[in-house]
């Protein structure tokens, strides 16, 4: 829809920002998502095929799906109407489906761009569920988060979910050679600072535009290149692309979690350290070291869970960022210890076992008698104290009856694989278990 201003002719002359100068005007220009906009990319098939469905956009911010919205809508000849679910309500939606139906009217189909779509409510969602099967509009929705969280079923079967990725170096490095083509001129920076430009970047395509901006910006016609330690003072620190409540939070402690399990303490310490640098809560992290131990480690090192503890009361009696050196400490010894999970395993089926065979009664003989009628019903009959059988071990039967369908066979849920400390408890159940045939048990 053109305004006023743009009616004037005043917009052309207008500053614009660098990132807006350097948008594609075609999808063949758009970077870093060969996989969706190249030659045989998904949606360039679906606009060679002329059968574009409801599209969600998902992948992290700067990536190109706001720029690839409107491209779709230009290509495909469709009116263009934007909302954005942080600013917009049941009301905005109500008049954007009233000119889309107007649109379909004349003839003229409509592509309903929303932004951030996973902040829409359940019931918002399922608005746009009667236009979309009608025909009225197609959705095309962007969001930053796992759409298989975060949206509707409904409004999923009905749309098809194209996955952006992060721009790798190659894609900033080709942005910034289309920025220095705008400017005409080269960036001032040495190797090494254009390099760590990239860096600060972190995947995000807007944020290497918007930095190469601040350079040009910042820098002298004439001037020097400007170094690593001077670009830091031009353009600042980025934050780490991080969202505590993102998908962000949950494929670093991932990471951390998957790195520690498999015994490899630097990568555990570089998650470690991602998330502390990008103001994870401490206490978080403690806490999911303590599951790790537990989880994962069990009784191969009793001590483990001890060692999370201690790093979490350690942190507790330091604070930051002293007590987080306790933190790198219990990672590196859970990433080192030895592994198990036969005690998460035996729970589990301990479990299974407990809601399938539901309110067995323990037999007779391990229950307590405190009064005569107890006693005549047979309880604590041929209870055998364990401290005063030979090696200390009775080898009776404490399961319920019925709780193996041949009535003989012991269940066994508890197997400690041989390692670390389970070794000497494998000795000794097997030693029981001798002990406990010999006697008929």
């Amino acid at each position: 829809m053109t305004n006023l201003f743009e009616a004037a002719g005043l917009s052309k002359s207008a500053p614009r920002p660098l990132a807006d100068r350097l948008r594609p005007r075609k999808l063949s220009e758009v970077v870093g998502q060969d996989h969706i906009t190249g030659p045989e990319g998904t949606l360039t098939r679906f606009l060679n095929s002329s059968r574009l469905p409801s599209l969600i956009l998902w992948g992290p911010p700067g990536c190109g799906k706001t720029t690839v919205a409107r491209l779709i809508a230009d290509e495909s000849k469709l009116e263009f109407e934007q909302l954005s679910a942080i600013f917009s309500g049941v009301a905005d939606l109500r008049k954007a489906f009233e000119r889309a139906r107007a649109n379909r009217e004349q003839g003229r189909g409509t592509l309903l761009f929303v932004d951030e779509i996973h902040r829409f409510n359940k019931a918002q969602q399922d608005s746009f569920l009667p236009h979309m099967e009608d025909g009225t509009i197609t959705l095309v929705g962007a969001t930053t988060e796992n759409p298989s969280f975060e949206l509707n079923a409904a409004v999923l079967s009905r749309a098809t979910v194209l996955v952006f990725h992060r721009h790798d170096d190659a894609a900033l490095e080709t942005l910034l050679q289309r920025a220095e083509a705008e400017e005409k001129h080269p960036l001032p920076l040495t190797a090494d600072a254009r390099t760590a430009l990239v860096g600060m970047a972190d995947g995000d395509g807007r944020a290497v535009i918007n930095l190469a901006a601040d350079v040009y910006a910042g820098v002298a016609p004439g001037s020097p290149d400007v170094d690593r330690a001077g670009l830091v003072k031009i353009v600042q620190r980025r934050a780490p692309l991080y969202d505590k409540s993102a998908d962000g939070h949950y494929n670093l402690i991932s990471a951390l979690h998957k790195s520690v399990r498999g015994s490899d303490p630097d990568a555990a310490l570089y998650y470690l350290c991602r998330m502390l640098d990008a103001g994870e809560d401490r206490l978080f992290l403690a806490r999911r070291l303590v599951r790790m131990a537990v989880e994962d480690i069990g009784l191969a090192d009793p001590d483990a869970v001890h060692q999370a503890l201690a790093a979490k009361d350690t942190f507790d009696f330091l604070g930051s960022p002293e007590g987080e050196l306790a933190l790198a400490q219990a990672t590196v010894y859970l990433a080192t210890a030895p592994k198990s999970n036969g005690v998460y395993v035996a729970y589990k089926a301990a479990m299974r076992s407990a809601k399938e065979h539901g309110s067995l009664p323990p037999p007779k003989h391990i229950l307590n008698a405190p009064t005569s009628l107890m006693e005549d019903q047979g309880y604590g009959e041929g209870y055998q104290y364990d401290h005063d059988a030979p090696d200390g071990f009775s080898g009776q039967n404490y399961f319920p009856d019925g709780m193996s369908e041949d009535g003989m066979k012991r269940p066994k849920f508890y197997d400690p694989p041989e390692r670390g400390f389970e070794r000497e408890i494998n000795k000794r159940l097997a030693y029981w278990d001798g002990l406990r045939k010999k006697r008929g048990g």
